[in-house]
């Protein structure tokens, strides 16, 4: 049986948890004690941070299972599923970024309290892709049909199907078919009548002004949320919804909850910096949401045949990072300077 990663070193989740509470200590507290405008300098070199830091922990997965458990294959196997998954997760939030361009001009954010917005929806981020996880993993381990059918007496087939995996995967073919071409839907949202902003109106008025970046203001005598708290709670349900695409996907990768969850908040947490990338060179990405689409389609078809025959994780990687530089060269050689101009608008 395959030992999980916290069986063999429990401190690995130790390290991990200090390593994104200082980060983001560091992130809030050091570098962007004041709100201010994120150059695209600043947001590069994050940006490479992030990034070299979930690199430098995929090199501790490696370590620890060829050091630990099965050698090198094992730990080639478990280095590729924490890559895919990571760069799943981060080409799929790169089309939520595409969204929450679109939300920070319909509320007319100012550009210096992106940065904060950004900041409180990654910590909801961290705690509902927990949820999201661990209790996907817990339904998948007890949702394999041949023990169903065992318990009602019936003979067991020569398959052994997943129904929660094969019911993500015809889910993920459907959203990726229908996703191709769409991503100029959500340009003409009414963003105030979303969930998140029907919550926070349910119990505050709202009042009309930013007030310096706070979440509450007082206005004769009465305390009103600001606009920047609505924007938030967009920013957090948005996410949410997101999820729902991408959380599915990563099972076709893995099932071991940390190594998920490890890949899926080193992607979240590169998101700040990379959403002011994105904002300055939008032309870069316009053909991505193309390839969002072929790869969701992808990773829907592989968990659906994933009984009969099983697409190796490093294979996998290659073909998800194949799809996503395709896209973003397709984009520079063909820049949909349009597009691009209505997002940054």
């Amino acid at each position: 049986m395959e030992q999980s990663i916290l069986q063999l070193h429990p401190g690995l989740i130790w390290g991990f948890g200090l390593t994104v509470i200082i980060m983001l200590l560091l992130d809030l507290g050091v570098f962007n004690k004041k709100s201010h405008i994120v150059s695209s300098k600043e947001a590069t070199i994050w940006t490479v941070v992030w990034i070299s830091l979930a690199m430098i922990f995929s090199g501790v997965v490696y370590y620890v299972f060829n050091q630990d458990a099965g050698g090198h294959a094992t730990a080639i196997e478990k280095f590729t599923q924490f890559q895919a998954a990571y760069w799943i997760e981060k080409a799929l939030s790169v089309d939520n970024l595409f969204v929450f361009i679109l939300v920070f001009s319909y509320f007319r954010v100012p550009r210096e309290l992106h940065h904060k917005v950004l900041f409180w929806g990654i910590l909801g981020a961290l705690l509902f892709r927990a949820i999201f996880i661990f209790a996907g993993v817990g339904l998948i381990n007890v949702t394999y049909l041949n023990p169903i059918l065992d318990f009602f007496g019936v003979t067991a087939l020569p398959w052994n199907i997943n129904l929660v995996l094969t019911a993500f995967g015809l889910f993920l073919v459907f959203a990726g078919i229908k996703s191709w071409g769409s991503g100029d839907d959500d340009e003409d949202q009414d963003f105030s009548d979303t969930a998140g902003a029907r919550l926070v109106k349910k119990f505050w008025k709202v009042s009309d002004n930013y007030d310096q970046g706070k979440f509450f203001t007082v206005q004769n005598g009465m305390k009103l949320a600001t606009p920047l708290l609505v924007v938030v709670a967009v920013i957090e349900f948005t996410d949410v919804l997101f999820a729902v695409d991408s959380i599915p996907a990563i099972f076709a990768i893995s099932k071991d909850p940390f190594i998920l969850y490890t890949s899926n908040i080193f992607a979240i947490l590169g998101l700040r910096s990379l959403y002011f990338l994105l904002s300055n060179f939008i032309h870069m990405f316009s053909k991505l949401p193309y390839g969002l689409s072929v790869i969701l389609t992808f990773i829907g078809v592989k968990m659906i045949i994933s009984p009969w025959y099983h697409i190796p994780s490093p294979i996998s990687l290659g073909i998800v990072g194949g799809i996503l530089i395709l896209s973003v060269v397709v984009s520079i050689l063909f820049p949909d300077k349009e597009a691009g101009e209505k997002l940054s608008a």
